[in-house]
């Protein structure tokens, strides 16, 4: 007779979406014309730069983008026409633009701004189109730009106070800026929410146009790749991903790690909630052995995830045989691998009932945040732009991977402990910081905000040049963090995806944008 055991249940929701991507098996193709960047004047060139990326087609114009950007960078960005340099829009998203082209343009174009006592003028808090600028560009801010950290505190007080005076455009604007500043957006989301962009009298149709026309026929080609793919959570997972990378021509790497993103969240539960120890000391095993004959050592039900982990990336090595890149495998698993070790050492922690130190837990929680296993497969299936040497990199574990993992460990830990410990799961960050340091949980989460702020100020500062791998591999680290931020915000969104996240999906998988 064997045992009955008792296991925990999370109590997950079923799939919100049932088969409704299986009907998107073709996708239309529409032809698109380029624009042209002949615009002279510096704030109309900002401006036209800035409407192309926040309408989420700036990948059709990198080139165009970085020699104009590249263009004012070293033609003395601080001595352009006077109108526009005591201008704190303009400065503001110069600023910006060319901290998110990776130029270490310097804080100090914003001294102007000061008065006699070196703080923030008073006189700006009328002009909300500056500071919502400001505020915008202080989120690109580094360690030790105390202007920056000024600004950001500085808007936002300012902001909120002038939302209720504003016309209903511009308040729509500031009020979501305020939950979603640019620089952690997900390009995709963003795009649908910029769409309102036409309402403003300026606006130029033809950009407008090919905007909405881009955004559609990439929405039928994601339909198209989720057709293929689609299964239980499949969905939440692929918008995950496309939030790492949504460009068409990240196809196979965008597939390869929506599988790999899948299984893995699979695994996460196995060894959170429904796995015994006993049985987790086999299912880590055979992982580590990595071979078909040690399915035979697993319970029934670890087997159909077992032979799915290793199909996933026998498919992954076939497409980089044909490509003549198979050494890239080897990164994905050896990065699996330590995933799996670490989510069994938080296993045990739980069925001893031990709770670490802070220090201890997070050595183990940063590599269980996945992050550092995402960001190495992403590289996988993105093509000649990544070289071995990019494996060696983002292997030897570089402050950027650092500090994204940090974003999504105590930001998922901040929104998700009281869930996880009703049921049942190792003790999140919050617990281990209360227990060590006798704190209470208003303390600890002030604490953690403060880590999760100098995180994204690590990510900002390993995007400025020089750079140590193209920008294209830094920005997925990147839209990793900005996943969680969007995701996470207030609660856990991926968990409990009948809700915001159900939303995202809709306005960016499902509806497209009506064109006049």
């Amino acid at each position: 007779m064997v045992p009955e055991v008792t296991r925990r249940s999370a109590n997950y929701h079923p799939s919100n979406w049932g088969d409704h991507f299986l009907a998107y098996a073709s996708h239309a193709a529409i032809k698109l014309d380029l624009l042209a960047f002949h615009i002279f004047n510096l704030s109309q060139k900002l401006n036209f730069i800035d409407a192309i990326q926040r309408l989420g087609m700036s990948y059709h114009f990198e080139s165009e983008i970085e020699t104009a950007l590249q263009h004012i960078y070293e033609t003395d960005y601080d001595h352009h026409d006077d109108k526009a340099n005591d201008d704190l829009y303009t400065i503001a998203l110069l600023f910006r633009l060319l901290r998110q082209q990776g130029y270490h343009i310097s804080c100090d174009v914003f001294n102007k701004f000061k008065d006699d006592n070196g703080k923030i003028r008073e006189s700006l808090i009328g002009d909300v189109r500056g500071m919502l600028s400001l505020y915008e560009a202080a989120h690109l801010r580094v360690q030790g730009e105390d202007i920056l950290d000024e600004a950001l505190s500085f808007t936002i007080t300012h902001l909120e106070s002038e939302v209720p005076n504003l016309s209903n455009l511009v308040q729509e604007q500031v009020i979501h800026a305020l939950n979603q500043p640019i620089h952690k957006g997900l390009t995709r989301l963003e795009a649908t929410r910029y769409f309102f962009y036409e309402q403003d009298d300026s606006h130029n149709k033809v950009q407008l146009n090919f905007a909405k026309l881009d955004f559609n026929q990439l929405q039928k080609i994601h339909q198209w790749e989720l057709s293929e793919i689609t299964r239980d959570r499949m969905v939440e997972c692929y918008f995950w991903i496309l939030g790492v990378y949504f460009e068409p021509q990240y196809l196979l790497a965008r597939r390869m790690l929506t599988k790999v993103t899948a299984l893995t969240s699979i695994i996460d539960d196995i060894y959170d909630v429904y796995g015994t120890l006993e049985e987790l000391v086999l299912f880590t095993d055979a992982i580590e052995r990595w071979e078909i004959s040690a399915i035979d050592q697993l319970p029934e039900y670890m087997k159909p995830c077992y032979q799915a982990l290793l199909d996933v990336y026998n498919m992954i090595d076939e497409e980089m045989a044909r490509k003549g890149t198979s050494y890239r495998v080897h990164y994905a698993k050896s990065t699996m691998k330590i995933l799996v070790t670490a989510y069994f050492e938080e296993a045990k922690w739980f069925h001893q009932g031990y709770v670490p130190s802070i220090e201890e837990y997070m050595r183990v929680a940063l590599v269980t945040s996945c992050y550092t296993m995402l960001a190495t497969t992403s590289l996988v299936g993105m093509g000649e732009v990544v070289s071995k040497e990019a494996f060696d990199w983002v292997s030897s574990d570089p402050l950027i991977v650092q500090a994204s993992s940090v974003v999504c460990r105590l930001v998922d830990d901040i929104v998700s402990h009281m869930f996880k410990q009703k049921t049942g799961h190792v003790a999140s960050a919050v617990e281990c910081y209360m227990k060590q340091h006798d704190a209470s949980e208003e303390e600890v989460l002030i604490e953690f905000h403060k880590q999760v702020t100098n995180a994204w100020k690590d990510i900002n500062a390993e995007c400025l040049h020089p750079i140590e791998v193209p920008m294209p591999l830094l920005l997925r680290v990147v839209n990793l963090a900005r996943v969680i931020d969007v995701l996470y915000k207030d609660k856990d969104g991926y968990t409990n995806s009948g809700t915001r996240l159900k939303g995202f999906v809709t306005s960016v998988l499902i509806d497209p944008v009506p064109i006049s």
